[in-house]
């Protein structure tokens, strides 16, 4: 015949608990909260007089890199400044001229156009 054991206890810093009931260290929270994130959200209003100055929408979410991966934010991995593996972005090169002057030419006479319309309207004024 078996005789009924006592429940398992647990030392820690001196202290006896039944098992399971441990005392959470900041590692273990530290932990959870990662796993699972947390977002902390807020907004600050600055008035005067019952108008508005100013407004400040606060968001923040920390969380593992995984987590935010599985919720959709990944923003540091295509930033140059963060990432090797980002691209910076492409600078434009030197172009051609025949083809700044082939872009050019059609603003130029249309300029040209309003200028010679406006001439015509002041000549019909004074004659």
């Amino acid at each position: 015949m078996t005789r009924p054991q006592a429940p398992s206890v647990v030392q820690n810093s001196g202290q006896v608990l039944p098992a399971g009931h441990e005392p959470a260290n900041l590692g273990d929270i530290l932990e959870r909260v990662l796993d699972r994130g947390i977002v902390i959200a807020g907004d600050i209003r600055v008035s005067l007089l019952d108008i508005e100055l100013l407004t400040l929408k606060l968001r923040l979410v920390i969380a593992s890199v995984d987590t935010a991966r599985q919720i959709g934010i990944d923003w540091w991995e295509h930033d140059p400044w963060l990432s090797s593996r980002a691209r910076p972005p492409v600078e434009p090169g030197p172009r051609d001229p025949e083809q700044v002057e082939a872009e050019r030419r059609p603003r130029v006479a249309a300029r040209a156009r309003r200028r010679d319309a406006e001439l015509e309207e002041w000549n019909e004024f004074d004659g």
